[in-house]
């Protein structure tokens, strides 16, 4: 190549650069600089979507289906090894007909989740079998002290999000993006809870997320938790 020839060369791609440059500026198709990447907002995964691990308890009474865990006849409390005071979970769960299972949150691992800790209502609620239900034990609800606004379960065999976050003496639950609870379950339990039975897991301020099974087949997945302080 000579001299000129190589010049050429070095002002051809100059041009074309600038012509780039250029489109860009006046909002043409130059691809736009790819986002930064971050963290998931804090969040830890507690399911890798293939095995039971980081899980105890009942872990022969659920089984990994399909990327979810499956509450099986056989299953009562799976929990999860570590322990969490205040917390924002996020999970999909997805029901069969009259199906009911639940959520326990700052648990031991014994003992009822529903007293001992606090537990989180999983429950086909327009089932019929469950039609003379207390308002505090309908989905969502914390069980027996606050029940949850009604109307935003998606039909069954469908995927629900949900969303629990506990600070403090305060729990909200959001499903399906609405906050059915929003409480102070101190307040809630003052002179007596609704079920009018004892809970003293309203008091701890942190152990174990359970899943409450009665053998009916409940799904779970995408579990993922942030810890707050």
């Amino acid at each position: 190549m000579t001299r000129f020839a190589a010049f050429l060369a070095v002002v051809s791609i100059a041009a074309t650069t600038l012509g780039i440059h250029a489109m860009s500026q006046d909002g043409g198709t130059a691809p736009a600089a790819k986002p930064a990447t971050t963290p998931n907002g804090g969040f830890t995964s507690l399911f890798d979507g293939r095995t039971l691990a980081g899980w105890g308890g009942d872990t022969e009474g659920y089984v990994v289906e399909d990327g979810a865990i499956k509450c099986t006849p056989a299953g009562r409390n799976l929990h999860t090894v570590g322990e969490y005071g205040d917390f924002h979970l996020k999970l999909q769960f997805k029901l069969a007909p009259g199906s009911n299972n639940g959520i326990g949150i700052r648990a031991p691992k014994d003992g009822d989740a529903a007293f001992e800790g606090m537990e989180i209502q999983v429950l086909d609620d327009t089932a019929e079998k469950w039609k003379d239900l207390k308002d505090w034990q309908f989905c969502c609800s914390v069980y027996g002290v606050v029940p949850a606004r009604r109307g935003h379960l998606k039909p069954v065999g469908e995927w629900n999000e949900e969303e629990i976050i506990a600070k403090g003496s305060r729990i909200t639950v959001k499903l399906n993006g609405h906050v059915v609870v929003d409480a102070d379950v101190a307040e809630a339990s003052r002179g007596g809870t609704p079920d009018g039975r004892d809970h003293p897991g309203l008091k701890r301020t942190s152990g174990h997320i359970h899943f409450c099974g009665h053998g009916d087949p409940v799904w779970f997945r995408a579990i993922e938790i942030k810890e707050l302080k």
